[in-house]
């Protein structure tokens, strides 16, 4: 009976507040006519995973009855400030009880925020068990203003830029990633677990020997997984262009085909959660870290694949020509030009671990060390493929577990600087890139670009995260390295990263 009061006069608990989204006009009419058809399929639904993306890009989430759905598609959910504070290690690295330090007043006390479902990612997800639909979601501050420190918001705000001077980027996804084995029996990570102490990770073993690349047989022997996860990848709707087998020992290369900015990283993030659970679910490991602990292992890289479209003409402004080889257009150079000069500053929005900069090594050489553009040169950072209508470039620098809604507002916006300034390719500085993640967080502090992306309050959010991050395996290799850094991928860098990411 208390709970039937308690419902009647202030709503359901954790679901926002009634009429959030009417109230503050949050949907444009495509969501709108979405929420009707997301309403119309809850009958056929049992739970709804509520998620939105953390500044580490990782899915974070709250499952919800079908019929508590129904509230929270128009309310919103409150949902704990927690994922904002801390590290990838869950260590707390932005102080909430004093003061938050980044200019966000609702993070004292870690008091909650309200998520409001985007009805255009709904979809069920297909697997056995519970009928469970996903949906992701925008995060707002109890007044309704947009979330401050809200990643998903960030590229947002990129792709209105690009609206207002007619234009439309557009995104090709390439990850690379491992497949393993987990072995029966190991640890599941509880012992020395804690707050910034993370637990040992997931035991696995190779599926195959690698190196390879591409062979068919190769392939085969993982397909009795990777088959299953491409159809599932194509059950989500996601526009697959391959699944390849790479160099490393089970490494598989995903590409997809081109999209809209926002719907790319929005497949971005749903492709890595759901691959994980999958292959969970089937005995097995998937990874997105750059370069695990394991023998013979090579690195993964994300290659972000961009070109921007007019959208009063619908043509490819870096195009040229008639479909000349090695051609790029005045306007394509110029975008090139952006995101050259922007390469130091912003880097850690692509490569944001520890663990990201031994990619960045002259001993894999076709991982980017210097900050150049080339055609169809893979040892470049920027590699141009022309082809007519086709033509566009490829960024070689980040790794598979980057905040996709960060990695991908950073290329835009330094793209879009170089577009509007009409600076030349060969023409503009090139700053050395990083080679340490705090050699990154540095030139991210000094950055004035990366201010005018993110906003005063999520670049001293992330600072004070990737400050935390890089501390801690500070402190760590001090004590346990007295000798000096490690040439190989660290014992600290494998349970931090290979687990959740």
């Amino acid at each position: 009976m208390a709970s039937r009061s308690w419902s009647r006069i202030g709503g359901e608990s954790g679901v926002g507040r009634p009429s959030f989204v009417a109230e503050f006009g949050l949907w444009d009419d495509r969501q709108a006519a979405a929420a009707e058809q997301v309403e119309l399929q809850l009958d056929d639904v049992d739970l709804v995973r509520v998620v939105f993306c953390d500044p580490h890009g990782l899915a974070r989430s709250k499952t919800v009855p079908a019929d508590v759905f129904r509230s929270v598609l128009r309310n919103g959910m409150d949902f704990s400030a927690g994922p904002f504070l801390f590290d990838t290690g869950h260590a707390v690295a932005v102080d909430f009880l004093a003061d938050a330090g980044v200019g966000v007043g609702e993070l004292l006390g870690a008091g909650d925020f309200v998520l409001v479902p985007d009805p255009r990612t709904f979809q069920v997800l297909p697997r056995d068990g519970a009928r469970t639909a996903w949906v992701l979601g925008d995060e707002y501050l109890r007044d309704g203003t947009p979330h401050p420190l809200s990643a998903r918001g960030v590229l947002r705000r990129v792709c209105a830029a690009y609206e207002r001077e007619d234009l439309a980027p557009v995104i090709g996804l390439e990850l690379e990633w491992y497949l393993t084995r987990l072995t029966g029996g190991g640890p599941v990570g509880n012992a020395g677990n804690g707050f910034g102490l993370q637990g040992a990770a997931p035991e696995v073993t190779a599926v195959n020997p690698g190196y390879q690349f591409n062979l068919d047989s190769a392939y085969d022997s993982v397909a009795d997984i990777a088959d299953p996860l491409a159809a599932l990848l194509a059950r989500l709707g996601l526009p697959l262009r391959s699944f390849e087998h790479e160099s490393g020992p089970g490494q598989l290369e995903t590409t997809f085909n081109p999209m809209l900015a926002l719907d790319a990283a929005d497949a971005m993030l749903l492709l890595r959660t759901q691959l994980k659970q999958e292959c969970r679910r089937r005995g097995h490991h998937a990874s997105f870290m750059t370069l695990p602990r394991l023998e013979s292992f090579d690195p993964s890289g994300w290659h972000l694949h961009q070109s921007v479209s007019s959208t009063k003409t619908d043509v490819n402004l870096f195009a040229e020509g008639d479909g000349l080889q090695d051609a790029i257009s005045a306007e394509g150079q110029a975008y090139i030009g952006g995101l050259l000069s922007r390469a130091r500053e912003l880097c850690l929005l692509s490569v944001p671990t520890v663990n990201g900069y031994r990619r960045l090594s002259p001993e894999f050489t076709l991982a980017p060390t210097s900050v150049d553009w080339r055609f169809e040169d893979r040892s470049a950072m920027v590699r141009v493929l022309s082809g007519g209508s086709s033509t566009h470039v490829e960024n070689r620098i980040g790794e598979p577990c980057a905040n996709p809604y960060l990695a991908i507002a950073s290329q835009l916006h330094a793209g879009l600087e170089g577009l509007l300034s009409g600076v030349s390719a060969d023409d503009v500085p090139r700053p050395p890139l990083p080679r340490t993640l705090n050699e990154a967080i540095e030139a991210f502090r000094a950055s004035d670009s990366a201010e005018r992306l993110l906003g005063p309050s999520l670049k001293e959010c992330l600072v004070k995260l990737k400050e935390s991050e890089a501390a801690r395996f500070d402190a760590w290799c001090a004590a346990e390295l007295p000798d000096g850094p490690a040439a190989e991928v660290t014992e600290w860098e494998h349970r931090e990263y290979f687990g959740a990411f």
